[in-house]
């Protein structure tokens, strides 16, 4: 299996300021994570601190 998250930094808050927008996505997203099962076809969108999507996680492949 494969975490995969995904994040276009090029625009909105991530282009202006993209070390603190991560970091806040990486400690909102780390925290959030505990809702879900993590397996194959969980995944949500990402959205920066203007609440504009700005990307992807997901989980994919095969569990076991």
């Amino acid at each position: 299996m494969k975490f995969l998250l995904e994040v276009t930094m090029d625009e909105g808050a991530l282009a202006e300021d993209p070390t603190a927008e991560l970091q806040r996505i990486l400690r909102y997203w780390g925290g959030n994570l505990k809702h879900y099962d993590l397996k194959p076809g969980d995944g949500s969108a990402i959205y920066d601190s203007a609440y504009r999507e700005v990307g992807r996680w997901s989980v994919e492949g095969q569990a076991g």
